[in-house]
């Protein structure tokens, strides 16, 4: 048995944030699948906002909220101060509170756009079985995001990575947020924001989040075989 668990879905980017630090620091974690919208009685005992994923630290404590930490944010941080090598937090303390800033912006402003505004009219309608609402994602496509995404090439322009001159939390913040995206659509990021594509893509390449990812995209397949052109 690992030390560390994972409660939640990998459908939720926030767990693939914490999976992907945990890979990249060559950790072995497991994934035990909670239902966010009917979570049982143990799961809220430790996630007070009802929210996933919630990370069990099993050296600290097995059941109860010992050893439990909710939030993807607050994990992350606990998983770079219990396994330091390699450093993923910034290579300066300037570097460092970018790489904190760049977080917060993918877990609020990327999140809410994307999730909210092109994962869930896209995905939730077809796991029901209903027409997914193209129309909602196109507009949130057209109209929300390329404000976000205008922010990022701007911030990757002369530079490979979103925090100093090594791969971050600030990296893995942004990855998962453009892959909750191409989970369900077909988008050309490089039209308009090659420098983000190419970041997108050096990301993917490093392979900590694939194994995650393939769950996602699995589940997601099932009830939408095709991505929905954007």
């Amino acid at each position: 048995m690992t030390d560390i668990v994972l409660y939640g879905s990998p459908l939720s980017p926030f767990l693939r944030k914490s999976a992907a630090l945990l890979e990249e620091k060559g950790q072995t974690y497991d994934v035990e699948t909670v239902d966010v919208f009917n979570p049982p009685d143990w799961f809220v005992a430790i996630s007070p906002l009802k929210t996933i994923p919630v990370l069990r630290d099993r050296s600290i404590g097995t059941e109860g909220p010992m050893g439990t930490i909710p939030d993807s944010s607050a994990q992350c941080g606990y998983i770079e101060r219990k396994y330091p090598s390699p450093a993923l937090y910034g290579d300066s303390a300037y570097a460092h509170g970018r790489a904190l800033w760049i977080e917060e912006f993918a877990d609020t402003a990327l999140a809410a756009a994307g999730g909210l505004g092109i994962f869930r009219p896209l995905a939730f309608p077809a796991m029901q079985g209903k027409e997914p609402d193209i129309a909602k994602a196109r507009e949130t496509w057209a109209g929300k995001m390329p404000r976000l995404y205008d922010y990022l090439e701007s911030e990757l322009d002369g530079r490979d990575w979103l925090a100093g001159e090594t791969f971050s939390i600030a990296d893995i913040s942004v990855a998962v947020q453009l892959m909750q995206v191409t989970l369900v659509a077909e988008v050309d990021f490089a039209a308009r924001w090659p420098r983000l594509a190419a970041h997108h893509e050096r990301c993917r390449a490093r392979g900590s989040f694939d194994a995650v990812y393939t769950k996602a995209d699995r589940f997601v397949r099932r009830a939408l075989p095709e991505r929905v052109r954007l």
